[in-house]
């Protein structure tokens, strides 16, 4: 996969953290740029924000139509039946992203991987296997594609991961969120997961916790 291209925000000179945050399918990049001033972070926090744009791909289960997506989606079943391929060279190419802010000085352990949707699905995969220490994944309304497959690094085998999910998610359901959690907890992971009664979206209170997680986790 090519490199991809993506918005920066920074909420300060010199960042000492980041948040790479993976929108959803047929979204862009500028989906999640709103959030950042509704995070609550400290006045002085210094933290570069990254939005990737996905690569424009034919989306099966959308008839075939070419759209923004980080893999193809070939069945809505329980667990989706996804191009685990594509998935992986998502997650290569976000990894990619992760070690040009380690080359900017940024600390890997002061790297968030954030996602929603199919963007969470590439967190979980990237988040899990990266070889150096990341500082968190976030995990919004999403699943986890490749619970089975992926190969956790010995450096993040107790990273720290916040889940949330809607509980009126029409299009990725509440019980694949709480699964999410079933499988990380087998795989020794110890998530946090908070529900909202929304739909397949983000709101304020959601945002909100997610920049504690960031303060916690990276300032």
């Amino acid at each position: 996969m090519q490199e991809l291209e993506y918005i920066k925000v920074e909420t300060g000179p010199n960042p000492t953290a980041a948040v790479i945050w993976l929108h959803g399918l047929g979204a862009s990049g500028h989906d999640f740029e709103p959030v950042v001033p509704e995070l609550g972070l400290p006045e002085d926090a210094a933290v570069r924000f990254i939005f990737p744009h996905a690569p424009d791909m034919p989306v099966t289960i959308n008839g075939g139509m070419t759209m923004p997506a980080w893999y193809d989606i070939k069945a809505m079943d329980i667990d989706r039946v996804v191009d685990t391929d594509q998935l992986l060279a998502s997650s290569d190419a976000v990894a990619r992203l992760v070690d040009r802010e380690i080359e900017r000085g940024v600390r890997s352990e002061n790297i968030i991987i954030a996602g929603f949707s199919q963007g969470g699905a590439v967190a979980y995969e990237l988040g899990l296997s990266y070889p150096k220490r990341l500082g968190g994944i976030v995990a919004l309304s999403t699943y986890f594609a490749t619970a089975k497959t992926v190969e956790v690094s010995d450096a993040n085998r107790d990273i720290p991961i916040s889940i949330y999910h809607g509980t009126r998610d029409p299009m990725v359901p509440e019980s694949l969120g709480r699964l999410s959690v079933e499988k990380l907890k087998e795989m020794g992971f110890e998530p946090s997961y908070q529900t909202f009664p929304m739909e397949h979206s983000v709101c304020l209170e959601e945002v909100q916790d997610i920049g504690r997680f960031i303060r916690k986790h990276v300032l």
